[in-house]
């Protein structure tokens, strides 16, 4: 599927009877399941299971090219979101199967696009950035508030009272609730929030300073650490061809 969607447009709540690779080759989208939220710029697709409700918001004009996969076959690629690199070679054999008929001709080009295709979305590499979403109201607050100002400087103790909880409770409900300790899901905040920023084009140290680091060289320690490799190495990517 081909669609070109202006800045700020929001798609509703929906699900699909195949999975989806959600994916642009320009531009950047967030995008939200009951379980967590992604942000996706370009040269990163989500791979979305079937029967999975979602929904998307382009924050910038996106041209989106999507791929359908039939649920027999999307089973090997797993039963969970995940993010993955979308290679050079995927993104043009995308490109190509979008020229074909929407009901390809077996034994055809589009077949051999198509087993090709897969073949690369089963070698993917996964990208380890999701923010898991919780359920219990008080951390639904806190996150939604984290989200809204990821630079914020406040730390459990202060969000405890923020929400009526103690320290120790919400120290509890945050792994209980997205698998992650607290300040595990904070760092995965800044990581999506850094991938959009930089997919902007800007500045390592203008995205470390606006997610509260105390300097540019520790965001790059805390982005290599997780992803093994730098904020720059993205930059020049993303700025590439």
């Amino acid at each position: 599927m081909a669609r070109d969607v202006e800045h700020g447009v929001t798609g509703v709540p929906h699900s699909h009877e195949r999975a989806q690779l959600l994916y642009a080759t320009q531009g950047l989208m967030r995008v939200w399941t009951d379980n967590g939220m992604w942000i996706l710029p370009p040269r990163r697709g989500l791979l979305i299971p079937p029967g999975v409700t979602h929904h998307w918001r382009a924050l910038s004009k996106v041209t989106m090219r999507t791929v359908y996969i039939e649920p027999s076959v999307a089973a090997r690629m797993g039963d969970s979101c995940r993010v993955i690199e979308v290679s050079p070679l995927l993104r043009e054999m995308i490109l190509a199967l979008l020229n074909e008929p929407i009901e390809y001709p077996i034994p055809g080009r589009g077949e051999h696009l198509a087993m090709l295709i897969l073949s690369e979305l089963e070698a993917a590499e996964t990208v380890p950035i999701a923010v898991p979403w919780p359920r219990d109201r008080r951390l639904i607050g806190i996150c939604e508030a984290i989200m809204a100002d990821p630079g914020s400087s406040r730390n459990i103790e202060q969000w405890a009272d923020e929400v009526g909880a103690s320290a120790r409770t919400l120290i509890r409900l945050f792994p209980k609730e997205t698998g992650l300790h607290y300040r595990q899901w904070v760092q995965q905040v800044h990581l999506a929030e850094a991938f959009g920023r930089l997919a902007e084009g800007q500045s390592v140290g203008g995205i470390a300073a606006a997610l509260g680091y105390a300097s540019p060289s520790a965001f790059t320690a805390m982005f290599r650490r997780v992803l093994g490799k730098t904020p720059q190495h993205y930059l020049t990517e993303w700025r590439g061809p």
